[in-house]
């Protein structure tokens, strides 16, 4: 029983000098390695300038960004003139003492500007000079003098510069060393030390407080960043996709027919000769290659459309701009006051070029629908000689709008088609509130094309 307790007591004492050497190695890591490396303190942000004094001129708002440093400096300068202030009576040798130390309690907030660390320690110094000269000068001295209020400010700037934790080991340190100056000074006496160690650490904890409020905000921004980014990605992802999914039955069904016009044709032809014969073999064999190929790679991206107003049948054609009704009357049924204006020649347009048209106009009305709830929308289809133009254009909203996390990202499959295309595509507000997005899709013209453009001029 007493080698159990003994074994137990053992564990426990080496666990507790586990903690105090990993507390120790925490205190010589921040205290002590590189204490004096170079962090300069960066001016402030132009961007937050701009939102929290939107009122002020350029070179003003420029000069504000150095705020910070010029408080320091000037906190600096006051203190080396209050303490440099020469004495009534006093000899120069006391008035070159005191500005001596004057300039050793004004160099550490400067220097928290550039080595907060490095700071700490030289502030320390200050305040432990001062306490240990003020014991020759006077026999009445007391530790916690102008040396200690402005070290007690240096501990502050330090803990808003650096880590909350430095607040509890700077403390540590501070009154580690004023209780023992406080015993010299004071003649074994502690005096006034334990009402100024709690408000000190009522001031270090508060501003440990505010640099973890600051460092979670920005970590929250940061993260807010990252997941607007990652789903602006994952949006142009999944449209790409799309895309891919519409190219693939696109070309699957031009290949398709010529896999099977190369099957037909030599039975077309009265006794074809075996070499066209052979050829036309040739040509199905690779189209039908080429054509399961196709559906390998591709075929796995025909996942169904996260549209509202998508095709819910994978195995449905494609939609072309003759479906332009149904999606208007698919969107008016959504409480969406839409019309439709086409003007030019109407003719057939290559099956790309009419898809992309399409979701083009479905995603713009999706759009309004979502950020536009009450308003009206006009869809504008233009044929033109190079090509076709959308202009899709909403109204203002004439209810609020429920907030959505996706804003913005189905523009960016609408410029992938147009991009894709050789387009080119705007997308912005409209005076009155409302939203357009414009389009024009080039279509290289055929000799057909060109004739019933050339009728329909």
């Amino acid at each position: 029983m007493c080698v159990n307790e003994t074994t137990q007591t053992q564990g426990h004492l080496r666990s507790e000098a586990r903690i105090v050497h990993g507390a120790l190695h925490t205190l010589r890591q921040d205290l002590f390695v590189g204490a004096f490396a170079f962090r300069p303190l960066p001016p402030l942000d132009d961007a937050k300038l701009a939102r929290w004094l939107p009122w002020l001129p350029g070179r003003a708002r420029r000069l504000t960004r150095w705020l910070p440093h010029s408080a320091v400096a000037f906190l600096s300068a006051c203190v080396f003139l209050g303490s440099a202030a020469p004495g009534y009576g006093a000899s120069s040798v006391r008035q070159m003492v005191d500005i001596m130390l004057a300039l050793l309690m004004a160099v550490p907030p400067v220097l928290v500007l550039f080595r907060p660390v490095g700071a700490f320690w030289l502030s320390l110094l200050a305040f432990a000079v001062e306490s240990v000269g003020a014991r020759f000068f006077s026999p009445y001295a007391n530790v916690w003098s102008s040396a200690f209020a402005v070290h007690l400010i240096v501990m502050t700037l330090v803990v808003l510069r650096t880590r909350p934790r430095l607040a509890v080991e700077m403390w540590v340190v501070t009154f580690g060393l004023g209780s023992v100056l406080s015993v010299l000074v004071g003649r074994g006496a502690l005096g006034d030390m334990p009402p100024v160690a709690f408000f000190s650490g009522v001031l270090l904890v508060s501003a440990a407080a505010v640099r973890a409020w600051r460092e979670e905000r920005r970590q929250v921004v940061v993260t807010r960043s990252a997941t607007a980014e990652e789903r602006s990605r994952r949006t142009l992802l999944e449209e790409r996709a799309l895309i891919a999914r519409e190219l693939h039955d696109v070309v699957a069904h031009h290949m398709s027919v010529i896999a099977i016009q190369a099957e037909a044709a030599p039975y077309r032809v009265a006794d074809p000769p075996p070499e066209l014969a052979k050829s036309f073999a040739t040509i199905r064999e690779n189209a039908v290659a080429a054509l399961t190929e196709l559906r390998r790679i591709l075929g796995v991206v025909r996942s169904e459309d996260p549209d509202a107003f998508a095709e819910r049948d994978p195995e449905a054609p494609q939609p072309t701009l003759a479906s332009l009704d149904a999606l208007m009357e698919s969107v008016r049924g959504a409480g969406l006051a839409v019309e439709s204006v086409v003007t030019g020649s109407v003719r057939p347009l290559p099956q790309g070029v009419e898809l992309s048209a399409y979701r083009i106009v479905q995603e713009a009305l999706s759009n309004a629908l979502r950020h536009s709830p009450g308003a009206d929308a006009r869809v504008e289809v233009s044929y033109v000689l190079g090509g076709i133009g959308l202009r899709i254009v909403n109204g203002p909203p004439s209810r609020l709008a429920k907030p959505s996390p996706g804003a913005g990202h189905g523009l960016l499959g609408m410029r992938e088609r147009v991009q894709m295309l050789g387009g080119e595509m705007t997308a912005d507000h409209t005076a009155d509130g409302g939203f357009e997005v414009a389009a024009f899709l080039p279509v290289a013209n055929t000799a057909g094309d060109t004739a019933r453009g050339g009728s329909a001029a």
